[in-house]
């Protein structure tokens, strides 16, 4: 990796957060999935809040919500790059897709597992007092 001559700039490290800004615009903007996940986000979130959960269990939350929007976000990429490189039918690129799918899918099971995990015995002690 070559060594940059550019001196650090906070200025110009904030103004890089617009294409990050503009690249979760994006992925809303054309993902369904990604707005199925911000809408379960905010859902878990508010359940967390009622529910009072702790700093370790708002830590595996997070990561786990992260975990699902990296795992969309790479997908999403994948696709691109894809379609851009074999527009048509090709059953090796479906095969990278599929698996990038894939991805997203584990990481969604896994966010949901520790999802339930952490509220449902939270809801059944609030039920069950």
């Amino acid at each position: 990796m070559e060594k940059s001559n550019q001196k650090f700039s906070l200025k110009s490290r904030v103004a890089s957060f617009k294409y990050a800004i503009n690249g979760f615009r994006t992925l809303l903007e054309y993902e369904h999935n990604a707005r199925v996940h911000l809408l379960f986000t905010v859902f878990v979130i508010i359940v967390g809040f009622l529910l009072g959960i702790s700093a370790l269990e708002w830590a595996l939350i997070v990561f786990a919500i992260g975990f699902v929007f990296v795992a969309e976000v790479f997908n999403t990429c994948v696709e691109e790059i894809c379609n851009f490189i074999c527009p048509e039918q090709n059953s090796k690129i479906k095969k990278v897709k599929d698996l990038a799918a894939l991805a997203v899918l584990l990481s969604a099971v896994t966010a949901v597992t520790v999802g339930l995990l952490i509220l449902v015995p939270k809801v059944i002690a609030l039920i069950l007092k």
